[in-house]
């Protein structure tokens, strides 16, 4: 997930829950008898929110139906946008190579992740792999995770990772740079018995 996704993610959901609060906080705190401010939108526990002169107020308006549809429709593409950002692929489908003569190869991200996972797994103490690309097809970010041997040491592991595998796949890439989120874990072992 995009940094910016992330945090429209955190601000809509914050918001949200922020609003609920506070007008559920407010209905409960009137409902147990506390005397809301003056001007409140309902002054005691069988009142109503809208009452019924409230809710035929600006009906004869001619400003107050385009503002309330134009409102709407707002909130309806922005939740149509959040929802399309959520369900967007998030693997990159193809990386551009740049091939050095102004053209550019289209080398696809399934075909980079198969042989990062293979070079990683190839590498003495790996257990397993799993890689994904994301970012742009010029600009590709890596993520990866590895499962360690119980004799390996982290730091070294993510030195071989880092020259030898995510290195040679910078190379044939033709990519400035790659950069790359690693997690590392362990295999679960059972302790070892000294004699």
């Amino acid at each position: 997930m995009s940094p910016v996704l992330r945090t429209v993610n955190r601000v809509v959901v914050g918001l949200v829950g922020l609003i609920l609060v506070v007008a559920g906080g407010s209905v409960l705190a009137v409902g147990l008898g506390v005397s809301p401010p003056s001007g409140w939108i309902y002054d005691g526990r069988h009142d109503v929110l809208l009452s019924r002169a409230d809710r035929y107020r600006w009906r004869g308006d001619a400003w107050w139906w385009p503002v309330v549809i134009a409102v709407l429709a707002v909130c309806v593409l922005l939740a149509l946008w959040w929802l399309v950002a959520q369900l967007r692929r998030r693997r990159l489908a193809e990386v551009l190579v740049d091939t050095g003569d102004g053209e550019g190869a289209l080398l696809r991200g399934r075909a980079l992740e198969g042989v990062l996972v293979g070079e990683a797994e190839s590498l003495d103490g790996v257990e397993s792999a799993r890689v994904r690309l994301t970012g742009r097809r010029s600009a590709p970010h890596v993520h990866m995770g590895l499962l360690l041997e119980p004799h390996v040491e982290p730091g070294a592991a993510l030195q071989r990772i880092s020259e030898e595998a995510l290195g040679h796949a910078r190379d044939s890439a033709g990519l400035a740079a790659l950069p790359a989120e690693v997690r590392l874990r362990a295999v679960k072992h059972r302790a070892e018995r000294v004699s």
